[in-house]
């Protein structure tokens, strides 16, 4: 009997693998199948959004309720103002939230859920438009709805083919490419994006510039071109970051001097009391403006090889400031 347990596990989990393959499958198989319907309806959409002075009310019932909520939240971080409604509670006040200027997102699967059919007369009333995500074009809201787009799936990928998965990621899916579409045609920039997500590790990287981390003034450490080897280590060791910039008599950089520059020099000369740091400094180091990003600079350093440490050089080729992978690390950047 104890023989036989592997083999049987060995099926058991092929088995579990399989099922999950084929849930893959018929999921992205109900997505790719969006793409194909994907016309002048989807415009309309995307054009009454656009045009709205409102902002978009999603929502949804139960598993469509969960999905709105989350392309409500898309939409908002991407440049258009949106907030989800729960359809049961629309119906007990909350209605008072939408006005005529407003976009309504509804979704449905069946297209018949009672709690939204429930607020559609009242919608229309007071003028407000409505975009319609569901499963069945022949349905009673895709009918009432001033735009309908078609998320309809051929299957589940539920071997019930009870609970809503392809149907549900298709109108996730449907939702996504409504909210990219319309972040490119208001021109919605990463800067943008910065501003809508403060918080976290991705608002550090959007947020945080060289600028704000480099080192400066008397934390920069520098020596004029005519420097000897031996003042440019006593400045290396005072600022305590491995390198010193090496400038010309107008401030601009003429070069970089580092501990591995200083390894290098040790392994070659003998005697270095007589060399300048000008012999045996790395001219035409990598640079960084200050403007850029935090975590742009440690892409430069990964992808160049540079030893955690950047110099940072205005416009004009002066030598403003130093950073390094301590410094990044510090901001919460990488």
């Amino acid at each position: 009997m104890a023989n036989l347990l592997p083999s049987r596990d060995a099926e058991d989990g092929a088995r579990v693998l399989g099922l999950a393959r084929e849930v893959l499958e018929i999921e992205a198989d109900a997505v790719r199948g969006l793409a194909s319907r994907l016309g002048e309806d989807f415009l309309k959409a995307h054009r009454l959004i656009l045009a709205t002075r409102g902002r978009v009310v999603v929502t949804g019932m139960g598993k469509s309720g969960h999905i709105g909520n989350k392309i409500a939240s898309t939409l908002a971080s991407t440049g258009t103002p949106a907030f989800f409604m729960h359809p049961g509670e629309a119906s007990h006040g909350d209605l008072g939230m939408i006005t005529a200027d407003d976009v309504v997102v509804a979704l449905s699967n069946s297209g018949e859920t009672e709690e939204i059919l429930r607020i559609l007369a009242p919608l229309k009333r007071r003028g407000t438009k409505i975009i319609a995500i569901t499963g069945k074009p022949a349905s009673t809201l895709a009918a009432q709805a001033d735009v309908h787009l078609d998320a309809a799936v051929e299957r589940e990928a539920c071997p019930l083919e009870l609970a809503p998965t392809s149907s549900t990621t298709a109108a996730l899916a449907l939702g996504d490419a409504l909210a990219m579409a319309l972040l490119e045609a208001r021109g919605f920039t990463s800067d943008d994006f910065a501003m809508h997500h403060p918080g976290g590790v991705l608002g550090r990287k959007l947020l945080v510039h060289v600028r704000d981390i480099m080192h400066t003034g008397a934390r920069l450490p520098s020596v004029g071109i005519g420097a000897s080897l031996s003042q440019a280590i006593l400045e290396m060791s005072a600022k305590g970051i491995g390198i010193t910039a090496v400038v010309d008599a107008s401030g601009k950089l003429a070069g970089i001097f580092t501990d591995g520059d200083l390894r290098r020099t040790l392994e070659k000369h003998d005697n270095i009391k007589s060399l300048a740091v000008s012999d045996v400094m790395t001219r035409n180091p990598r640079t960084i403006a200050p403007d850029r990003l935090a975590v742009e600079a440690a892409q430069m350093m990964q992808a160049h090889k540079v030893s955690g440490r950047l110099l940072v050089v205005d416009a004009k080729g002066d030598l403003v400031g130093a950073i390094t992978f301590n410094d990044l690390l510090a901001a919460g950047v990488i």
